[in-house]
């Protein structure tokens, strides 16, 4: 409790309560410019044994932050959980984050990749329309094939993927892909597997979370995507959450036909997931 009342008069509005009872907190991290450039939103749950016995259970969420940047940030906050067993650590994540992003600040030659932006950003945007698009002639449940020994090179890191039946609403098709994985090299090779597929490749949104258990630390290492669907990365994040699930990729590809469909989108895109998940 003293830990969390100081972090919130030190870091005023960007310390956000999520839920008190649940003891989940999110706090925005930049890197001190007057017009900051690179930002990160640190989100944190913290168990019944901390700081005494188990770690925060955390989750890093920025456009940017992927592949090699995740994990080298990643491998420092556990390092420093390990060099400060049984003590309060959030302050220390909090400023080895903003270090890490003012040295991003203070390098010229890096800047933070531009992201592509979702068709829908609001409802009453009536005009947006996706330009040359092309409705999808196919049988969309033969859509994908599984991946078959014969056409799938011999390579013990790729998992195998399953593919979900495609959900169509106002010719917006959505697909769901699932992958058993247990590092993030596996994350990699089967989200480079699944662009190798055209349809796949030219979705107007491939959304993708992922967890995996640490059992050494019993802590999870999770990241999501939004692909310029706003949000819709973390809302899968947190439907995996819920549902308990470890060990697993999923990828959630988006065909937008042309009609906007508000929140429907975000229903159709957790309802493939669940439904790959439980098959």
């Amino acid at each position: 409790i003293d830990e969390i009342e100081a972090l919130s008069s030190i870091y005023g509005e960007d310390w956000c309560v999520v839920d008190e009872d649940e003891k989940i907190y999110c706090i925005k991290i930049n890197d001190c410019l007057d017009q900051p450039k690179w930002t990160l939103c640190l989100q944190v749950v913290l168990p019944p044994g901390y700081p005494t016995s188990e770690p925060p259970i955390y989750q890093l969420n920025a456009s940017w932050l992927r592949g090699q940047d995740y994990m080298e940030l990643a491998n420092s906050l556990d390092e420093i959980y390990v060099q400060n067993l049984g003590e309060s650590i959030l302050y220390l994540w909090v400023e080895k984050i903003r270090e890490v992003l003012v040295e991003k600040a203070q390098s010229s030659d890096q800047e933070p990749d531009i992201k592509k932006t979702s068709e829908e950003v609001d409802e009453d945007d009536g005009d947006i329309f996706l330009v040359d698009y092309q409705p999808i002639q196919e049988d969309p449940i033969k859509m994908l094939n599984y991946v078959t020994c014969e056409s799938q090179e011999v390579d013990e890191e790729l998992p195998s993927i399953q593919h979900g039946n495609p959900i169509t609403d106002r010719r917006s098709t959505f697909q769901a892909h699932l992958a058993p994985v247990v590092t993030t090299r596996q994350v990699k090779r089967v989200l480079e597997k699944l662009y190798e597929n055209k349809k796949i490749a030219s979705a107007t949104h491939n959304i993708y979370a992922y967890r995996i258990y640490c059992e050494d630390k019993h802590t999870f290492l999770q990241d999501c995507e939004d692909d310029g669907e706003t949000a819709a990365g973390g809302r899968l994040l947190h439907l995996m959450q819920i549902l308990n699930v470890r060990n697993v990729l999923v990828v959630v590809s988006r065909w937008y036909g042309g009609i906007l469909l508000g929140p429907d989108r975000f229903k159709h895109i957790n309802n493939c997931a669940r439904n790959v998940l439980v098959e």
